[in-house]
């Protein structure tokens, strides 16, 4: 039984390092960006997306540096969810918006 606990919290400490790296890309390209980029995009604001991507970046190092209690799997999984949001839709609008084409080339 030990050992099947242990393997469980090694698998928990493994998807808390892959959703922290998720959450450090995430943050990191949003405070690389210009807050004009945002506008040009029609998304929200650069502090609002860098406020989000920073809060789950924290999440993400509280859990894995807890070793992820399951009281923090929920808002570890909120995390991910708001950093995938950023990586996977403002992201690629922000590249479009800045003339280097997106998923349909420039035009």
């Amino acid at each position: 039984m030990a050992l099947v606990e242990l393997l469980r919290d090694l698998i928990y400490l493994a998807l808390g390092i892959v959703a922290l790296v998720i959450e450090l890309w995430a943050f990191a390209d949003c405070a690389r960006r210009k807050p004009a980029e945002f506008e040009r995009a029609y998304k929200r604001t650069k502090g609002f997306w860098l406020g989000l991507t920073g809060g789950a970046a924290a999440v993400g190092l509280l859990s894995v540096l807890l070793f992820g209690p399951l009281a923090l799997l929920l808002f570890e999984l909120a995390a991910v969810v708001a950093a995938s949001v950023y990586l996977a839709d403002v992201r690629p609008a922000l590249n479009e918006s800045k003339g280097r084409g997106g998923a349909y080339g420039s035009w």
